[in-house]
């Protein structure tokens, strides 16, 4: 007990993760000339830097309007407005009654889930705030940042992509069989995706040829199991590789934005999520459409029962380790794959869990998304990175591909109410999962605040003193005859005989 007390005392100790620290500014110890246009103009530009790489890599609006705030305050300017939206992010910042505002702006032209270099730059923000680096140095330092190589090589994050597939199909209760083509799959999907994305191809084709390549292997391999003597369940390996497709979607990012004060963000995250959805859908009915014409048929899908006791242990790891191979393929760092894997552990245990108690997926989603949520915020403490890496991670096992794909089936096939169902079933659980998440992170952030920020409501900047040491006593000996005559002697000026 005392052990367990130690750990989670650590958890949920002082040390926050940037995203977790108060808005309000610390008092800089040498702020910057405000009359100085370059020096101003310079600190604006490493703030919306900063906030591109947040944006991009799917941090919520607010959490990035926070973090251009604070670093702009640290070196003097608090009076800043920040705007951001969906790829732009605007500040101004008000220099006196006398002078001019200035004011910078920046689009973000790319979305990168590069979790290094969403860390690396959680590191900066800090070291700006602990270590007071003058703009100069911050601003070459993010350029080392975001000028820097992959940690890892990119068949790392091919070979990461098809184990996270293999991984959820057997979560959804698939075998060997299913694991295996799962893995395969993916990764023609991601060699695909590579070569098309250099071609210049918009992503939502991208994401047609996806959902194409996810559904026709195992259409294929459904049809000529009796000649091969193998049985396949071709939903669970088309459901597998539908999720790999949706991970890479920022759909708590639309949802975070919407609850906490962005609508026009959320609009257009959420409609973006839409459209590269409908490019999963219409691959994978193009590849059902084809196999109907020349005649091969699936089997009915039925709605998965509850999973057996027996099978939550099995079905637990694989969502623990579908969260870490998701990590992986995004390059996080090894600290960031332990807190991911026990992220996606304790989100898989949560989910399977209360679905054993027929409350359904949706209910089932959000209980564990807000455990993941929560996890993520106290591990995000621990480990100093953005809680953002082990929410996405954790929640990603849970994505709701194989409803999405019944929902589809079932209108190719003339079952409207089953389908639109099914449909709203998906729809109800990306929000239940992005809905979890903010609750759970909200619960974190606020569960244990530093003493002195519950007490002033700022971070007080470290201060110089002279430490005063202590005044040793005098000791005074006693004077022999000797010494006696020479002090006689010094008062009088006569020199003495010695």
């Amino acid at each position: 007990m005392q052990d367990l007390t130690t750990s989670l005392g650590r958890l949920t100790g002082e040390r926050r993760a940037t995203i977790d620290t108060p808005t309000a500014p610390p008092s800089p110890l040498r702020p910057i000339d405000l009359s100085d246009d370059a020096v101003v103009a310079e600190v604006l530009d490493l703030a919306v830097r900063v906030g591109e790489v947040l944006l991009a890599s799917g941090t919520a609006a607010m959490d990035t309007t926070a973090q251009v705030q604070y670093i702009a305050a640290t070196y003097g300017l608090s009076r800043c407005d920040v705007d951001v939206t969906y790829n732009s992010i605007t500040i101004s910042a008000h220099r006196g009654p006398t002078r001019p505002p200035s004011t910078t702006m920046r689009i973000v032209h790319y979305r990168s889930m590069d979790f290094t270099r969403l860390a690396a730059v959680d590191r900066l923000i800090r070291g700006v705030r602990t270590k007071m680096m003058t703009p100069t140095l911050a601003r070459e330092t993010l350029n080392k940042i975001t000028t820097a190589p992959h940690p890892y090589n990119r068949w790392v994050a091919t070979f990461a992509w098809s184990g996270m597939a293999a991984s959820i199909g057997v979560l959804v209760g698939g075998g060997a069989l299913v694991a295996v083509v799962s893995f395969l799959t993916t990764m023609v999907i991601d060699r695909i995706g590579r070569v098309l994305n250099r071609a210049g191809l918009p992503f939502f084709f991208q994401q047609v040829v996806g959902g194409f390549v996810a559904a026709t292997p195992a259409i294929t391999l459904y049809n000529f199991q009796d000649q091969l003597g193998v049985t396949i369940s071709p939903s669970l390996v088309i459901a597998a590789g539908v999720t790999v497709l949706l991970s890479g979607l920022s759909l708590v990012g639309s949802v975070q934005d919407a609850i906490t004060g962005a609508p026009i963000t959320a609009s257009a995250r959420f409609f973006e999520v839409l459209m590269m959805t409908g490019g999963i859908i219409a691959g994978v009915a193009t590849s059902l459409k084809i196999a109907a014409i020349i005649g091969s048929d699936l089997p009915l899908i039925s709605n998965t029962p509850p999973p057996d006791i027996t099978e939550v242990p099995t079905k637990v790891l694989a969502g623990a380790f579908a969260s870490l191979f998701y990590a992986l393929a995004c390059y996080a760092e090894k600290r960031a794959l332990t807190a991911a894997f026990l992220g996606g552990f304790a989100g898989a245990l949560v989910y399977l869990m209360v679905q054993t108690l027929a409350t359904g997926p949706i209910i089932a989603s959000a209980f564990a998304a807000t455990v993941v949520g929560f996890a993520g915020g106290l591990m995000a403490r621990r480990a100093l990175i953005p809680p953002l890496i082990v929410a996405v991670a954790g929640i990603t096992p849970l994505l709701p591909g194989l409803s999405l794909y019944r929902g589809l089936y079932a209108m190719l096939n003339d079952q409207l109410l089953l389908g639109f169902s099914s449909l709203l079933a998906a729809f109800g659980i990306g929000c239940g999962l992005a809905a979890g998440v903010t609750l759970g992170e909200w619960g974190a952030r606020t569960l244990r605040r530093p003493r002195i920020l519950a007490r002033t409501e700022e971070l007080l900047r470290p201060t110089l003193r002279r430490r005063e040491e202590p005044r040793r006593p005098t000791v005074r000996r006693r004077r022999g005859p000797v010494e006696l005559k020479k002090k006689k002697a010094q008062a009088s000026g006569v020199p003495s005989a010695d």
